[in-house]
């Protein structure tokens, strides 16, 4: 009778954890505040939205109208590190989300999930570094790609470019999804009439943050590794879905002689729809004097 009682229990607690990871916590949008001591001294404070794996679906009004209220921060720059799309009719409603965030300069890369759409798949194979990439179908990259650009945003995709921003230059340089080996860094000299210089991935692969940080670059963006995802509590990530190490699965870190901010993102992979002790993030990131 005990053993019974016991074993119903297990279930039972098993269920509402995964009712909560389902249906609660993968809705439960929470902003991140940073502050990164990057800036010369005595410069004034930049503030810097980072957003990442939206993995938006058209039913996603609730998602839509979050992104869209952050506008509300007023950032001076807008940073999208890619895998906006869920579905191959998610365009407009990214675009939809963003919209109130083009008032302000931008620049994005894609992820492997603006290329190609999500394919059911074992959810435990995340935890497996040796696991092949199975492309969905194809998703309009193209229609985002020039819906961003016609905003006025930067395309950072194996790119460099210089935008101004509170009222500073500031360079970035940028690469295509690392996970599905789209990425082509190549190492050049700072642009010597910039303030700051900014890398930007969507995949944390150590073979792109290297280079980047022997380029001299201040601060590196990256998405793609959901915080894990599902995380355990004292423990943390149980993987990154990269060679990045688990505890680095999220926030903001050194690596090398530059800051790395890792967004935990605000979706999750259709076929995996869960969060566990890894809410959805977006990150507004005040960059202040070292």
């Amino acid at each position: 009778m005990r053993l019974r009682t016991l074993a119903a229990g297990t279930v039972g607690l098993g269920l509402g954890v995964a009712a909560y990871a389902s249906l609660v916590e993968r809705n439960w949008y929470r902003l991140r505040r940073v502050v990164v001591p990057v800036l010369p001294p005595g410069a004034a404070p930049l503030r810097v939205l980072h957003l990442s794996d939206l993995h938006m679906t058209p039913a996603q009004t609730r998602k839509q109208r979050w992104v869209s209220s952050l506008a509300s921060l007023e950032p001076d720059l807008v940073i999208v590190t890619g895998d906006n799309m869920a579905s191959v009719s998610a365009v407009p409603a990214v675009l939809r989300a963003f919209s109130p965030l083009f008032e302000f300069p931008g620049a994005f890369v894609f992820g492997s999930n603006d290329y190609f759409g999500p394919v059911l798949k074992n959810p435990l194979g995340y935890l497996r570094r040796d696991r092949k990439h199975i492309e969905g179908p194809p998703l309009p990259a193209h229609d985002l790609r020039a819906g961003l650009l016609s905003a006025g945003w930067l395309e950072l995709n194996n790119a460099r470019g210089v935008l101004k921003a509170g009222g500073r230059a500031i360079e970035l340089a940028g690469v295509d999804d690392p996970h599905i080996g789209r990425d082509r860094y190549v190492s050049a000299a700072l642009e010597p009439s910039a303030d700051l210089h900014f890398g930007v991935t969507h995949s944390p692969e150590p073979r792109v943050l290297d280079p980047m940080v022997a380029d001299g670059l201040d601060l590196i963006f990256a998405g793609h590794t959901h915080g894990g995802q599902v995380c355990v509590p004292f423990y943390g990530a149980l993987t990154t879905n990269c060679e990045l190490p688990r505890r680095m699965a999220r926030g903001l870190h050194r690596y090398g002689e530059s800051w790395l901010h890792v967004s935990a993102g605000l979706g999750t992979h259709p076929t995996a729809p869960v969060r566990f002790a890894c809410p959805p993030e977006a990150s507004i990131l005040t960059l202040v004097s070292r």
